[in-house]
């Protein structure tokens, strides 16, 4: 039997101020959930068909494949956003954008991340990307590099 709140949007129960502290929240969640490297919580956040597209890589499609994608590649990672989440778009699906910070143990980067929500706070897209200049990733050395 369905879940009456399930087969509801979001506006069907919550004010537009209301709606965007959902997606907000969610949002925060997204990187609580990143930094305490519990990547399965984090691949809960997304649709059934969700998508991250990280830098420089193909699209990870699928809770399953999130999570396993993070396991492998975001361990040791810490993020730090920035406060100002900014709705980007105003369509069916609604879009925010976040600056901040990702600091591995071997460099820090600027980087952007754009998040589409679908009407259930559910995150059917998230795309990130570096915010460096070329010649910023350039200089990036491993730190046993510096020590020589």
């Amino acid at each position: 039997m369905s879940n009456n709140f399930e087969s509801k949007n979001l506006s069907f129960y919550f004010s537009d101020r209301e709606i965007k502290e959902i997606y907000k929240a969610t949002i925060s969640l997204y990187f609580t959930s990143l930094n305490a490297q519990n990547f399965e919580a984090t691949a809960s956040l997304f649709a059934k068909d969700g998508v991250l597209y990280p830098p420089f890589e193909e699209a990870i499609i699928g809770k399953d494949a999130i999570a396993t994608y993070l396991q492998n590649e975001a361990k040791g990672m810490k993020f730090f956003p920035n406060d100002k989440i900014e709705q980007v778009d105003t369509s069916e699906n609604v879009k925010y954008q976040v600056t901040g910070k990702v600091e591995t143990p071997l460099f820090g980067v600027n980087v952007g991340w754009t998040f589409e929500l679908n009407s259930h706070s559910e995150i059917l897209a998230v795309e990130i990307k570096l915010l460096a200049k070329l010649e910023e990733l350039l200089k990036l050395e491993p730190v046993a590099a510096k020590k020589r």
